[in-house]
């Protein structure tokens, strides 16, 4: 484990010269990915699951923008001191990851992105004021974030999800921070990086979720073919948050990746 007054906190899992960070959406947190880290691990690679800044075990950061918040990973990656870094974001996650590839391509070796976009709905602000409202409003009426979560993480989710996942996303949701929460949804909504996915040079997974309502199937496939080294794969019977409804794929989708591309003592591509 690992969190100074400087650095974000995140539980490492693993051993090796290539490490995964591991980065969560914004209802999220390290134990996003409580299932995930040792099929990794035993693979021969080192992962880091943060608590993004103002969420778990993080302190908060001001301002919270995309760009402090890429910054934020940054660090993190620098402190690891591995000589390969592969970054695994998961929606919100997957903004801060392109972000950060974006300020310092040098640093990041390979991405895979979940249920994400280049950008964060069509240009112009009107769609998301109105996101924001619509999401802000169970709060403003005083639910809550445990209110919702309750009807938010269904609807995320794949029909049919089991009841273990639909638990575990709903108490990580309730435990962000409602301050948090705000403020990453408003630093999500200004996120747009659709014109640097042409600049994005390192192998890149767009993993998408058969379900996923979020990001669909159909949106990765597009960022998929924007990217120059990209690669689409759908994970069926999952929705939004597949590494969580179906880890044992998840995870599998992922290996196949690294083993291509980053194989444990091989030759990287």
């Amino acid at each position: 484990m690992t969190g100074t007054a400087s650095l974000p906190w995140a539980r490492v899992v693993g051993q090796g010269d290539t490490a995964l960070f591991l980065l969560h959406g914004v209802g999220g947190g390290a134990d996003a990915w409580r299932d995930n880290q040792d099929d990794w691990a035993g693979a021969g690679y080192r992962s880091w699951a943060w608590d993004c800044p103002g969420y778990g075990r993080s302190a908060p950061i001001d301002p919270c923008t995309m760009d402090s918040l890429a910054r934020a990973l940054l660090a993190l990656i620098d402190s690891a001191g591995a000589r390969c870094n592969i970054v695994v974001g998961h929606s919100m996650g997957g903004m801060i990851a392109q972000e950060a590839v974006a300020l310092a391509p040098q640093a990041i070796q390979g991405l895979v992105l979940s249920g994400t976009s280049p950008s964060f709905g069509p240009p112009g602000g009107n769609w998301q004021q109105q996101f924001l409202a619509d999401r802000f409003a169970p709060l403003d009426a005083g639910a809550g974030m445990s209110g919702l979560a309750q009807d938010l993480v269904p609807a995320m989710m794949a029909p049919g999800a089991g009841p273990a996942a639909q638990a575990a996303a709903r108490a990580l949701m309730s435990q962000v921070p409602e301050s948090t929460y705000r403020s990453a949804l408003k630093a999500i909504v200004a996120f747009n990086r659709r014109e640097e996915l042409a600049r994005i040079a390192v192998p890149t997974l767009c993993l998408a979720g058969e379900f996923d309502r979020n990001a669909p199937d159909a949106l990765m496939q597009r960022m998929a073919r924007q990217l120059p080294r990209g690669e689409h794969h759908c994970l069926s019977g999952v929705g939004h948050l597949a590494n969580m409804e179906d880890p044992a794929a998840f995870n599998q989708a992922v290996l196949d990746f690294l083993h291509r591309h980053f194989p444990v003592g091989g030759t990287r591509s």
